[in-house]
């Protein structure tokens, strides 16, 4: 039996700080900083994303996340900055990937396809291609008028369309 396809735009992003591997593969949990939160929502309102999860099972890492969210929610960010308030709203602080699993699928009544960067070539016939993904992606997704990148994720984008290899 095959699983229906995911709702047009019902595309996420995680930013998984456990489980990860340090330099030595060992697993550890990261921690989280302002500018990923942040830069990372105003990508994923830029390319019309559903939603962005923020994965830590350390509850303070998580409340660290809480107070970003509240100063562009709600606070002094949110009155000087409004278009960033917008690209905050969509985060969610969650204990794991499977957490936030559960949440799409309340949502859209199905659960996700994973897919994962990785920084390992050792493990990358694991991960399905970028080309690949935006095939199937390229009648369920449409842009959208949000324009509001940060100068990093531009010049990141830019570099990676220049001179990535194709795959």
């Amino acid at each position: 039996m095959t699983q229906p396809e995911p709702p047009r735009g019902a595309v996420y992003c995680a930013l998984v700080h456990h489980p990860v591997r340090d330099r030595a593969g060992e697993v550890i949990t990261s921690a989280i900083t302002n500018i990923d939160v942040h830069d990372i929502a105003r990508s994923a309102r830029t390319y019309g994303l559903a939603g962005y999860f923020v994965v830590s099972p350390i509850g303070a890492q998580r409340l660290v996340v809480d107070r970003i969210l509240e100063h562009w929610k709600t606070g002094a960010g949110a009155r000087r900055t409004p278009e960033r308030s917008q690209a905050l709203g969509q985060v969610h602080p969650v204990l794991s990937v499977e957490e936030a699993e559960v949440e799409i699928e309340r949502v859209h009544g199905l659960r996700p396809t994973l897919l994962a960067t990785e920084a390992r070539p050792e493990l990358a016939a694991r991960v399905v291609s970028c080309s690949a993904e935006r095939t199937r992606l390229a009648t369920a997704t449409a842009p959208t008028d949000y324009n509001h990148l940060s100068v990093r994720a531009a010049a990141a984008i830019t570099f990676d369309r220049l001179f990535a290899p194709q795959r």
